[in-house]
């Protein structure tokens, strides 16, 4: 099956936040581009048992994001259960919006801490990592899930590609 949404993958080598971020961006434009083009319907279809969807998927990047960034890196807010059960009443739109504004706010999170060796101003589970370890991890988590997304998105409509 010929893929329909290849981007190559970034080539930034001039530090080490330029890379960890541009590979985290890289991350989290696949998981959107799985969603281009896509009715509501198609967002919310549950085609895996254990009741996966494109949406939930985004939904639970948009938590995430503002947990390790917005609370972790940044000591804002905790958003609480970051799960894939997309609240009821919240539009595809909505939770579209919400993820690209969560990226947007761990950005300037990241920006604001400007050095990887810097610990989070939140304890994960008692330590305070830097953020290096918060990078690591959501684009490990980002990266993970545009893999499931990619996997459901074959499934809707044949589209593969990162």
């Amino acid at each position: 099956m010929a893929e329909t949404q290849r981007k190559p993958v970034p080539r930034n080598d001039d530090g080490e936040l330029d890379t960890a971020t541009a590979f985290l961006a890289f991350a989290r434009e696949s998981v959107l581009k799985k969603t281009d083009g896509l009715t509501e319907d198609q967002l919310r279809r549950v085609l895996v048992g254990s009741g996966t969807t494109l949406l939930g998927l985004v939904h639970h990047l948009t938590l995430a994001e503002r947990l390790w960034f917005g609370n972790h890196v940044a000591g804002g807010e905790d958003p609480g259960d970051v799960d894939m059960t997309v609240p009821e009443g919240r539009t595809a739109a909505d939770v579209l919006t919400g993820y690209r504004a969560a990226i947007a706010e761990s950005d300037a999170a990241i920006r604001a801490a400007g050095d990887a060796d810097r610990p989070v101003a939140v304890a994960v589970a008692g330590t305070f990592h830097t953020l290096r370890w918060v990078l690591a991890h959501m684009t490990s988590e980002t990266a993970r899930h545009a893999g499931h997304a990619d996997i459901l998105r074959e499934q809707l409509d044949g589209v593969t590609g990162r």
